[in-house]
């Protein structure tokens, strides 16, 4: 195998290569070539473009079994290794640029990433690994040019095999990029999911954040936006749908002037980040649940370490009315006179008598939300 890396340059061999660039491509500055390869060459080529990595890799204590894709490629690799460049999707890498020396038949690729193709090269490093013969051919499609958003365009679109979590896209399209250094502001090592397969305790949940953001975005905020003002309830039981939402007015606000309601909406993502997550987690372990006989909640001794968040979401949401934009950013001014003791007795109430002491009932229910933005709602009014 011949297949080196020299800095950003990433050196292997083909067996054949074919130009096959358009006007089109031509007129846009890239370059489109396809080509064949040995499997063994394939090894060595980055995935950091990639929306998703090899998903049967192990990231921490998880590990995601094979599915139907992998068994297929190794079916193919084991009982038809003679037709595996016809059978198998093949690879697409992207490079910023390139080098071909023909009588080496040597492909030079500057800061080259697999981009499609990851299932395939992750079975065929599983197999090499466990002693199988890879005497087989690999097709692959080299797209050559400078244009990130393109690239990350490309990375999406030709993900078609295993369905692409939201996760994912968002991550590659640079979504989360601007939410996570804020954050990074309060906590320098917190680090936000952005795909599928960051899947370790290391990466806080990107999704969750999103959705207690959601939960305390004031009204007025989301009613002028493009997302409009929605139920609360949704924050608690349509998690996909309140990263899309993020990532509508991800895009809408990029043209925006910093008073324009998007851009608004936007920013108190931002700012509200940090305290968003504090409250999420002090709410999760709130040790003022202690006392109140709520089977629900997961205790070691005499100690709550974990409330569900069908309980504790309708409680975040109607916190939502104390949100208050100050120089620095947004806090939630909670009145002194408004203890949280008297938010957990009335999300007991609300537990018991409106969800029949079901967590999951209560975060989807509009009448436990309503309830306890009631009680905020008095509290805001008399402090106004």
């Amino acid at each position: 195998m011949k297949t080196h890396l020299n800095g950003d340059v990433l050196s292997l061999s083909y067996d054949s290569i074919r130009n096959i660039s358009c006007s089109h491509d031509l007129e846009n500055g890239r370059k489109v070539m396809v080509g064949r390869m040995r499997a063994s060459e394939s090894q060595n080529i980055s995935t950091d473009e990639n929306v998703r990595d090899y998903l049967v890799d192990a990231v921490g204590k998880k590990k995601k079994r094979k599915g139907d894709v992998h068994r297929k490629i190794e079916d193919t690799v084991e009982n038809y290794p003679e037709n595996f460049c016809v059978l198998n999707g093949g690879l697409v890498i992207v490079a910023r640029d390139y080098e071909i020396d023909e009588k080496t038949k040597t492909l030079k690729l500057t800061k080259a990433s697999l981009i499609n193709g990851a299932q395939t090269q992750g079975v065929l490093r599983d197999l090499s690994a466990n002693g199988a013969d890879l005497d087989i051919f690999v097709t692959f499609e080299l797209i050559v040019t400078k244009d990130e958003a393109l690239i990350a365009e490309i990375s999406i679109a030709r993900n078609f095999q295993n369905a692409v979590e939201n996760i994912s896209i968002a991550g590659s399209r640079g979504v989360l990029d601007e939410l996570e250094a804020h954050l990074q502001k309060s906590d320098a090592a917190l680090k936000l999911r952005k795909s599928e397969t960051d899947r370790s305790d290391e990466f806080t949940d990107t999704e969750k954040l999103i959705q207690v953001i959601m939960a305390l975005a004031p009204t007025d905020l989301l009613d002028a936006s493009d997302i409009g003002a929605k139920d609360k309830v949704y924050t608690y039981s349509q998690k996909a749908t309140c990263l899309k939402d993020y990532s509508k007015i991800f895009e809408a606000q990029k043209n925006e002037k910093t008073d324009g309601a998007n851009r608004r909406l936007y920013n108190f993502f931002l700012g509200i980040g940090p305290v968003a997550l504090d409250l999420y987690y002090k709410w999760k372990t709130h040790q003022g649940f202690q006392g109140t006989g709520l089977r629900s909640l997961v205790r070691e001794g005499r100690t709550i370490i974990d409330i569900p968040d069908g309980l504790i979401f309708p409680v975040i949401a109607s916190l939502s009315v104390f949100v208050k934009q100050i120089k620095n950013g947004w806090i939630i001014d909670q009145p002194s006179a408004l203890d949280d003791e008297e938010l957990v007795a009335a999300a007991k109430v609300a537990y018991t008598k409106m969800a029949g002491s079901n967590p999951q009932t209560m975060g989807k229910s509009s009448a436990c939300y309503s309830s306890l933005l009631q009680l905020t709602s008095v509290y805001k009014k008399l402090v106004g």
